[in-house]
């Protein structure tokens, strides 16, 4: 097994998380942030929805460019589905 899964409570959209894991015969810490980002560009001065795919691409911009902009000390680990709505996306980050 090469990864385990470890439910964190998150209730706070703008909360960031941070767990450190440690192996015990090892000497080997990782660790792991969970951040949210905003989400939604309705808000946004350029935002004019002529249909759905047009949202959908400004918000997938919105979120690369955060990623992009993130501490170049993290590695991006995964990208979580968004209920729907929501006004943030979480996203799990790794200490390089």
């Amino acid at each position: 097994m090469r990864e385990i899964c470890v439910p964190i409570p998150f209730t706070d959209d703008e909360q960031v998380a941070e767990v450190e894991v440690k192996f015990a015969n090892r000497k080997i810490s990782v660790q792991y942030r969970l951040e949210s980002f905003a989400w939604d560009v309705s808000e946004d001065p350029d935002f004019n929805p002529e249909d759905g795919i047009t949202e959908d691409l400004m918000k997938i911009y919105k979120l690369k460019k955060l990623i992009a902009d993130y501490d170049s000390s993290w590695e991006l680990i995964q990208i979580f589905t968004p209920a729907e709505n929501s006004k943030y996306i979480q996203v799990l980050f790794r200490k390089k």
